[in-house]
C-alpha cells in the first residue's frame, strides 16, 4: 500500500491494524509479523475487550498509531504538512473515520467501505447481540464512527458498493450526513469489497487526492436532485472534467441492503458536459431505492445520494 502510494507521487506511512511488525526483508514484508512491546490487543475491531481499561482497547491503540504516523510525516523536513491526507480500507476504513475526526491536521479523508452507526445496521450485528446490550451500548459509545464524524474538519470522498456486505448502504448514509463538512460518493453497482485492486484501485481516491492537494481538477459534484412521483432529476457541475454518460441506479427490492439486486439504466446529459448540466428519468414500477451515478470520459464516478420510496 505504501508502495502504491509512492508511485502515485506521495508519502506515506501505513500502521499495522493488529499491531505488528514484519522485521522482514524488503518484498516479504507480509511474513512472519511479530508483536511489537506496545502493540495493544490484537485482532480486529476489539469487540472482546470492551471491559479492558480504555487505553488498552484495539480502536484506541489503532487510532492512536495512526495519528502518530500523522505526526511522524510532519516532522519530516520533505513533507508538505499541508497536503497530508488520511485513507484506508474496510477496517481501515472504519479507523480514518475516527482518525479524521480527533485529528483536524489532514486536509482530507477517503474511507473506503467503512462507515459507522454499526449497530444499526452491519456485519457485525450478531456480535453485538452475544454482547448484550449494555455491553453493545459500551462498545458503541467509545468506538462506533457515529460519535466522531460529526468533529470531522476536512473534505470527505466515501467509495464503496450498493451491496457491501459489510457496512451497508443505510448506515452509509446516516455517517455522511453526520459529517458538518463537504463530502463526495462514489457508490459502484457491486463494487466488490477487498484490499489489494478492491479497495486500493478505484481511481476517484487519487483523483480526489490530487484535487486537494496538487490543484487537479475537483470530482463533479451533484448540485440539486429532486423526486417528484416517479420522476427524478438531478442538476450538476462537471468542475472542468467531462461527464461522458450518467446512468439511473434503481433497486425494486427490500430486506437486507447485501441482497437487493440493482439494475442501471442510462440517463440522457443535457447542458454542459464540461461545466453545468441536468439528468432527468423516469423511475421503474416498484422502486424501492434509487440515485444517480456520473461517469467522466476517464471512467471516474460520482454518485448523488440514495434515496428510498
Amino acid at each position: 500500500w505504501v508502495k502504491l502510494w509512492n508511485s502515485r507521487g506521495y508519502a506515506a506511512v501505513s500502521m499495522d491494524t493488529c499491531g505488528a511488525v514484519s522485521g522482514n526483508a524488503y518484498g516479504e514484508e507480509q511474513k512472519g509479523h511479530r508483536r511489537h512491546a506496545w502493540a495493544g490487543p490484537p485482532g480486529w475491531g476489539g469487540f472482546d475487550n470492551y471491559n479492558d481499561p480504555i487505553t488498552d482497547q484495539w480502536t484506541y491503540h489503532a487510532v492512536a498509531a495512526a495519528v502518530r504516523g500523522h505526526s511522524l510525516l510532519r516532522a519530516l523536513p520533505e513533507i508538505d504538512t499541508s497536503r497530508i491526507g488520511v485513507t484506508g480500507i474496510s477496517w481501515g476504513g472504519y479507523l480514518t473515520c475516527i482518525v479524521a475526526a480527533v485529528d483536524d491536521r489532514f486536509a482530507f479523508a477517503v474511507p473506503v467501505y467503512g462507515c459507522g452507526f454499526l449497530g444499526d445496521n452491519s456485519a457485525w450485528l450478531n456480535v453485538f447481540q452475544r454482547m448484550t446490550k449494555a455491553n453493545a451500548d459500551k462498545w458503541l459509545g467509545l468506538w462506533d464512527p457515529s460519535v466522531y464524524l460529526p468533529h470531522a474538519k476536512m473534505p470527505f470522498l466515501w467509495v464503496t458498493g450498493s451491496n457491501d456486505f459489510a457496512y451497508p448502504m443505510d448506515s452509509l448514509q446516516k455517517s455522511y450526513r453526520a459529517l458538518k463538512v463537504p463530502f463526495t460518493l462514489c457508490v459502484r453497482l457491486r463494487m466488490p469489497h477487498g484490499h489489494g485492486a478492491a479497495g486500493e484501485n478505484p481511481a476517484e481516491i487519487l483523483a480526489f487526492a490530487d484535487s486537494m492537494t496538487r490543484g487537479a481538477r475537483p470530482l463533479p459534484a451533484f448540485t440539486r436532485v429532486v423526486c417528484e412521483g416517479r420522476t427524478v432529476s438531478a442538476a450538476f457541475n462537471a468542475n472542468g472534467r467531462r461527464v461522458a454518460k450518467a446512468e439511473l441506479n434503481t433497486t425494486t427490492h427490500t430486506g437486507k441492503w447485501q441482497e437487493r439486486v440493482w439494475q442501471a439504466a442510462p440517463v440522457t446529459i443535457n447542458g454542459n458536459a464540461s461545466g453545468e448540466g441536468t439528468l432527468g428519468a423516469e423511475l421503474p414500477e416498484g422502486t424501492t431505492v434509487w440515485f444517480f451515478n456520473l461517469f467522466t470520459d476517464d471512467g471516474l464516478c460520482v454518485s448523488s445520494q440514495h434515496e428510498e420510496r
